[in-house]
């Protein structure tokens, strides 16, 4: 599966979304056989193969870093899967209609169900 479609890497783009500003997920990826989950806020303009984004690989901790999409890329699964892109993913809301913020996420244990 194609992890960054053109419109992905179009609102990635955006001079606006640096890992400073970022608050808004842009896509979800995923493990099909496993529990580790990545939501992706920015990406570096200077090296687009680095992300920021949000990183739950199942143990119980939320952190925010750099991800390396070549290297969610690489990843081999059983069956032959690899990482997957969420097609369904739309950032949370508050029960006020508000957008999830990255602080938002960042409180969770997990990302599991985002």
């Amino acid at each position: 599966m194609k992890l960054l479609t053109k419109a992905i890497e179009t609102a990635l783009a955006d001079p606006r979304r640096t890992h400073e500003t970022a608050q808004v997920p842009v896509c979800k990826f995923f493990n099909p056989c496993g529990a580790a989950t990545w939501l992706i806020f920015a990406r570096e303009p200077d090296e687009p193969d680095i992300l920021w984004g949000l990183a739950d690989l199942g143990f119980g901790c939320v952190e925010y870093g750099t991800i390396s999409l070549s290297e969610l890329q690489g990843i081999r699964l059983r069956f032959g899967l690899g990482i997957e892109r969420d097609l369904h993913f739309t950032p949370k809301r508050h029960a006020n209609g508000e957008l999830w913020q990255l602080a938002d996420y960042l409180k969770l244990d997990t990302l599991a169900g985002i």
